[in-house]
């Protein structure tokens, strides 16, 4: 996270030293860290809470343009389904790779070390969300809520309220309970 004034404060849980590296291609390091989850890492139903321990294996190596970063992280998400808000509490598994260049160019895709120092925070961001559905669902064949009581179908699969007629179509159905008018519809033959 960078400071007040943009610069990268290697204090911060996401920042890590590269300077034992050398940058001498080939060397590398690795390194494992707990951090806090910083804030809004997720959408709206579904994320990681601010605070809760991320755990980050990294691999830092030094290559010709700059200091390659691999690894993974693992988060615990905590949300609710989309369709019957039921809570979600899972784990979760992400890949993290990026490479952050010695120089910075005008790409602004690019990420670029300052003095040495590298910040995994928008790549753990990046990876973290887009692993994230948009729709989570607590199970791939929830049936979601009621929608006239909001009871939640899985708990009780027989649920019903018996047969409601909109009104509107109610004057239909009486033509259905009468037999006389059945057999006179028009494509109906009488035997």
């Amino acid at each position: 996270m960078p400071s007040t004034d943009g610069r990268i404060v290697s204090s911060q849980p996401l920042v890590f030293d590269t300077r034992s590296l050398g940058r001498r291609a080939g060397t590398e390091k690795t390194v494992d860290r707990v951090v806090e989850a910083p804030a809004d890492l997720g959408h709206d139903v579904i994320g990681v809470a601010e605070g809760s321990p991320i755990d980050i294996e990294l691999r830092l190596e030094a290559v010709m343009d700059g200091v390659l970063a691999t690894g993974t992280a693992s988060a615990h998400v905590v949300g609710e389904c989309v369709r019957c808000l039921r809570a979600i509490d899972e784990e979760l598994v992400v890949d993290l790779q990026e490479l952050y260049v010695y120089e910075p160019s005008d790409d602004e895709d690019e990420l670029a070390l300052e003095d040495d120092l590298l910040d995994l925070e928008p790549v753990l961001r990046d990876a973290v969300v887009l692993a994230l559905p948009l729709n989570p669902v607590c199970d791939p064949e929830c049936p979601g809520l009621c929608p006239e009581c909001g009871a939640r179908l899985a708990d009780d699969p027989d649920h019903t309220h018996g047969e409601a007629i909109d009104p509107r179509w109610a004057a239909l159905s009486q033509l259905t309970d009468d037999p006389s008018v059945a057999d006179t519809a028009p494509g109906t033959s009488k035997e």
